[in-house]
């Protein structure tokens, strides 16, 4: 049997494109002593994966990259798993991987969920979520919530999480009127703003006139601005990501009112998902009965084989996906 791999070729300039990237088709990695073969059944396509492209230490060139990956052990080894187990490792952007133990989290499989559903609602985009809501947050039965980036993963996901733990408003903004539909007519935002038609800054205060208690940054820059500028008082702010910026490294957009954080009291805080994996079994319990009652739908934009996922990652740069992008393999 052979493998394929997915290795990054030459660094990018701006916005990357999918001539960055090659196929490499390979031998299957030979076991170390106490791994196991994975073959993988899903790769997850991030944001945070265009910063890597930058870094040597991340993402050296001509060889596998990382990523977050659901797979099953096809062979044991001397690893003392079972073959057949599911597991999430980070050796993604490939077809198998050689796992040691310590490498990788074996998987519940609960009756209904789809395994892809541990890259999405029940993975890291899924913790995001919950940890912005619950620990940064802290969200109130209530509370009216600004989110930007609001038809990615991360987005839809605190739009489904928030609405299960009583959240008051929802406002997202977003990229195209397709994806505002998206908002309202499927994850039930109450308003959405197409920042690309609509002035950002005044199209939220007239959807907010009264301002609201939390924002869900996933973007920063301009975005950052008009939400300091219609949160009110004592309001909170979850800082996820910088999507807007990542292509924009040595210059980055920056709020031009961050000293009113000062004046209205508000709390901004950012926070790396990593460090909160300690919640993962309190994640599932929350979400594990919603997914199987199908109140909450994990929301999954799906590419099949790996020889699109470079192009499903440069898509998902450009806002192509709804929801969650995922690559589904074999």
């Amino acid at each position: 049997m052979k493998g394929l791999e997915i290795h990054l070729i030459r660094r990018p300039t701006g916005m990357p494109s999918a001539d960055l990237f090659a196929l490499e088709e390979v031998a299957l990695p030979k076991l170390q002593t106490g791994q196991a073969l994975i073959e993988n059944l899903y790769l997850s396509v991030d944001p945070y994966m265009r910063e890597c492209m930058d870094l040597e230490k991340e993402w050296p060139l001509h060889a596998p990259l990382e990523g977050r990956s659901i797979g099953r052990v096809i062979d044991a080894g001397s690893s003392g798993l079972n073959v057949g187990e599911l597991v999430f490792h980070r050796e993604g952007w490939r077809s198998h991987a050689a796992v040691a133990p310590n490498e990788l989290r074996i998987l519940k499989e609960y009756r209904g969920v789809d395994p892809s559903a541990f890259l999405s609602i029940l993975g890291g985009t899924g913790l995001t979520a919950y940890v912005a809501l619950t620990r940064i947050a802290k969200l109130q039965a209530g509370e009216d919530i600004f989110v930007s980036a609001a038809a990615g993963g991360v987005g839809s996901a605190i739009a489904q999480l928030a609405r299960l733990m009583g959240a008051g408003r929802l406002i997202g903004s977003t990229g195209s009127a397709a994806k505002v539909r998206y908002l309202t007519d499927r994850l039930n935002y109450d308003f959405a703003i197409d920042y690309n038609s609509q002035d950002l800054s005044q199209a939220l205060g007239e959807a907010a006139p009264e301002g609201f208690d939390i924002y869900i940054d996933n973007v920063g820059g301009k975005h950052q601005e008009a939400a300091i500028r219609h949160i009110r008082e004592h309001g909170r702010i979850a800082w996820v990501g910088a999507v807007g910026q990542y292509n924009h490294a040595e210059s980055p957009e920056l709020a031009r009112n961050l000293y009113d954080i000062v004046g209205k009291s508000l709390r901004l805080e950012g926070f790396l998902v990593r460090n909160y994996r300690h919640l993962q079994d309190e994640l599932e319990a929350f979400v594990v009965p919603h997914l199987q009652s199908g109140r909450l739908q994990p929301q999954k934009t799906v590419r099949e084989g790996l020889e699109h996922m470079a192009q499903a990652f440069v898509d998902m740069l450009a806002g192509a996906n709804l929801g969650k992008m995922l690559i589904k393999l074999g």
